[in-house]
C-alpha cells in the first residue's frame, strides 16, 4: 500500500475530504436555522398559521443589549392585523387597502417593529437629536439653513414651516427635518432630508429649477417658489399638504426611537405611490 492509505480502498486524504463534506454540510445547516432567529415563524395567508420551513427554527437564546436590558429570539411575534383585503383567493395575491395605506403601513408604507427605546451614543448620549439639544453642531456657513423656510408638498401649497433639523451625533450628519405644520402651528412633524431639497435663492442651479405653479401664499424667490426671510424653500415631493398635516408624530418632542423612524420614513416614502390617485395608476 502507497503512503497514507489506511486499506487498499481507503486513505487518509480520502477521509479528510470526506470529513470536511460533513463539516460543510453541518455549517451550512447551522448558518440556515441562525438565520431565522428574526422574521420566524413566517406568517401566510390562511389565519393562525405558522411556517418555520427547513431546517427548522433553533432553540431561543438570550442575547445581552449594550444599555442592559435582554433580548430572546427567536420569538412568536403576534400576527399583525391589516387594514385591508387579497385581491383574490389564493395565497400571494396583492392586497388592496381599506383605508389610508399611509397611516395603515401598506405596501410601501409598511414598516418594521423595532426598538422603542432610542438609540445611544458609546457614552450614553442619545444619537438623534435635534440642534436644539446638539448646541456643539450648527449648519456650516457655506450651506442653507433650512430653519424658518416653508415646506412646499408636491400640490404646490406651504405643508408647514421648519423649525429645526435632526442630526445623527455618530455620523456627523443631518437625518431629519422638525416642521410646524400650517393648519395646527402647536403640532410639529418629522420628515427624512433625504426625501426633501433645500432649495436656495444663493444657488443659481436651484434657482432654474422647475416651479410648482400655483402657490397660494409666501414671499417667493425668482423661480416662483415661496422663500423664507434668508431665500430658503424646502421641496418635498412625496405627499400634498393634507397628508403631511397628519404625519404620524413622536412620543417625546427630543426624541425619536427607531421604530417611529421606520414608520416616518415609511409613510413619506410611500406618498411616491398614494399620495395622488394619478401616482397609484399604471402608466398604460
Amino acid at each position: 500500500m502507497q503512503t497514507g492509505a489506511i486499506t487498499p480502498y481507503i486513505d487518509v486524504a480520502q477521509l479528510v475530504l470526506y470529513a470536511f463534506w460533513i463539516f460543510f454540510f453541518g455549517l451550512v445547516i447551522y448558518l440556515q436555522r441562525e438565520s431565522k432567529r428574526e422574521g420566524y415563524p413566517l406568517v401566510t395567508g390562511h389565519k393562525g398559521k405558522r411556517l418555520e420551513g427547513f431546517p427548522p427554527l433553533p432553540s431561543p437564546k438570550t442575547f445581552l443589549l449594550p444599555d442592559g436590558k435582554t433580548t430572546t429570539v427567536p420569538w412568536n411575534e403576534p400576527i399583525e392585523v391589516i387594514n385591508a383585503r387579497p385581491s383574490a383567493p389564493w395565497d400571494g395575491a396583492p392586497i388592496i387597502p381599506l383605508g389610508n395605506p399611509m397611516l395603515d403601513g401598506i405596501g410601501p408604507a409598511a414598516y418594521t417593529q423595532r426598538s422603542t427605546d432610542p438609540e445611544r451614543m458609546p457614552d450614553g448620549e442619545i444619537r438623534i437629536v435635534p440642534l436644539r439639544v446638539a448646541t456643539d453642531h450648527w449648519v456650516a456657513a457655506e450651506d442653507p439653513d433650512p430653519r424658518g423656510a416653508p415646506v412646499i408638498c408636491c400640490d404646490g401649497t406651504i405643508g408647514g414651516i421648519v423649525t429645526d433639523i435632526w442630526i445623527d451625533r455618530a455620523d456627523q450628519m443631518p437625518l431629519w427635518i422638525e416642521a410646524s405644520v400650517t393648519a395646527d402651528p402647536a403640532r410639529r412633524v418629522m420628515f427624512p432630508i433625504s426625501l426633501c431639497r433645500v432649495i436656495s435663492n444663493a444657488n443659481p442651479f436651484d434657482n432654474a429649477w422647475v416651479s410648482f405653479g400655483s402657490i397660494v401664499s409666501g414671499s417667493r424667490g425668482r423661480s416662483g417658489l415661496p422663500r423664507s426671510a434668508s431665500g430658503v424653500s424646502v421641496k418635498l415631493a412625496s405627499v400634498t399638504a393634507a397628508q403631511f398635516a397628519i404625519a404620524p408624530g413622536i412620543a417625546h418632542p427630543d426624541i425619536i426611537t427607531p421604530r417611529e423612524e421606520d414608520r416616518l420614513m415609511a409613510y413619506f416614502a410611500s406618498g411616491h405611490l398614494y399620495a395622488t390617485a394619478a401616482r397609484s395608476e399604471p402608466l398604460l
